[in-house]
């Protein structure tokens, strides 16, 4: 291990910066990100999509900068895991893994579940949901059955895409509020409270909605052994990342609102940003925005089949799950061929189920943040425990950072957890259950170490 060590250390350069590091969160969470969820997000909140957004923002910035103290601490892959595993307890943070495990399987159903309600809504309605989620989730899974991966090029191409589509929509939508009310159409405080619709209990549970837009904003702490000064700059990158989302984002979803304020008159809450589109930028704008969103989605998917399949490979093979199934790899595609068609049937199933339900994408998106959310207060507990608890030796304890604000972090995170639908809680809450079952059997009743969990294979 020491001569391994050594020969890998040449490796180990400390070459992003602070902006290398803002981009590739940029990245990760999208410029989009809130136009998937607007009509759904201004349902829940009864028009207050815009409050909601700014609120999950505050969270996120706090939990953010937990993220990035632990990031220092323990700089490897696994994120949540990692931190609550080594901050904590090996047995919590297999519990805070298997929470975002979750989350990795939900990724491929909450896609699949986007993308078959576009094109059934917006273009082939006589062919039902449920041939458009068998074909969507199809054709992921042959892709990643054949080995395709998506280059760093047709990222960086389709985020120019949204770039571009999202300020022509800005441009667009300026442009119609002020030819059609002048100032009092553009500036207007009712997006963020309306009192003949704002409650506050209705806000919390949205929120936990509207957090969907920051999801991703933690990988930025996996390149904690790649940047410059990362005790700095890897805290910095993920607040700094989670305010321009939180900025950004309610720029978009502000416009939006004023554009259609009439909120429960969409044809479709799925896509009901597309059709404020159509009413500033016309049919090419319509057009544009439903393109760049089904190509981020879909790539989503497949990328994210790809590394549910990925990291449940990893845990067949160091024997978390049973190897035979979980650890197979094909011999001709040297892929995890059983794992890639298990995520393509539960991202068809969960799509189906939730749409017979009904809000398929809003059970979805809620049952993603049930696993996240446990895992965000987990890391600010780890946080407080880490510097609050057992702070370093010479150290002064600093009641506002290591104790108040993880604290504050954590209680936030609860609340807007707690205020998840009672869907989301039922099913996460029998999915967390197994886990608990499951490592207690592994471990033979917590006694032993759980095996740990590589989620570099994610």
């Amino acid at each position: 291990m020491a001569e391994t060590a050594t020969a890998r250390a040449p490796h180990l350069k400390r070459v992003l910066t602070l902006w290398d590091l803002i981009f590739y969160g940029i990245v990760l969470i999208q410029p989009i990100a809130p136009v998937p969820l607007f009509g759904v997000a201004q349902d829940l909140s009864r028009g207050h999509f815009v409050t909601i957004i700014l609120v999950a923002m505050f969270a996120m910035m706090i939990t953010a900068v937990s993220y990035g103290r632990m990031a220092a601490v323990y700089p490897a892959a696994g994120s949540a895991y990692t931190y609550v595993g080594k901050g904590l307890n090996p047995h919590l943070g297999f519990l805070a893994g298997w929470a975002m495990f979750l989350d990795y399987l939900l990724q491929p159903l909450i896609n699949t579940v986007w993308i078959s309600v576009y094109i059934h809504e917006r273009y082939v309605r006589p062919v039902p949901f449920v041939v458009w989620a068998a074909i969507v989730a199809g054709i992921v899974t042959v892709l990643n059955l054949s080995g395709i991966k998506a280059s760093a090029r047709a990222n960086k191409i389709l985020l120019a895409a949204m770039c571009v589509v999202i300020v022509a929509f800005i441009v667009f939508a300026v442009r119609f509020l002020l030819m059609g009310e002048g100032w009092s159409g553009l500036f207007s405080t009712e997006p963020f409270y309306n009192p003949k619709t704002f409650d506050s209990h209705t806000i919390w549970m949205a929120t936990s909605f509207a957090a969907l837009t920051y999801i991703g904003f933690d990988g930025v702490t996996t390149l904690a052994e790649d940047v410059e000064n990362p005790k700095r700059n890897v805290m910095l990158a993920t607040v700094l990342v989670c305010l321009f989302t939180g900025v950004f984002g309610g720029l978009e979803v502000y416009l939006g609102a004023r554009v259609w304020p009439d909120w429960h008159t969409f044809p479709n809450l799925e896509t009901a940003f597309m059709d404020i589109c159509r009413r500033v930028g016309g049919a090419v704008l319509y057009h544009s925005m439903g393109g760049i969103i089904a190509l981020a989605a879909f790539g989503s998917a497949l990328t994210g089949g790809l590394g549910a399949a990925r990291l449940l490979f990893g845990m067949g093979r160091d024997n978390v799950l049973p190897r035979r199934l979980f650890g197979y790899l094909s011999p001709k595609s040297n892929a995890p061929t059983y794992n890639i068609i298990l995520i393509g049937v539960l991202a068809f199933g969960g799509a189906v189920g939730l749409n017979y339900i009904g809000n398929a994408y809003e059970h979805a998106g809620e049952l993603l943040n049930f696993g996240a959310f446990l895992a965000f207060m987990g890391v600010n507990f780890a946080t407080f425990w880490q510097f609050g608890f057992h702070r370093v030796t010479g150290k002064p304890r600093r009641f506002f950072a290591d104790i108040f604000l993880p604290l504050f972090g954590f209680l936030f995170c609860g609340i807007i957890w707690w205020n998840l639908h009672r869907i989301a809680k039922i099913v996460g809450g029998i999915w967390f259950a197994i886990g608990i079952i499951y490592v207690a059997i592994k471990t033979r009743g917590f006694r032993e170490r759980p095996v740990m969990i590589d989620f570099g294979e994610g």
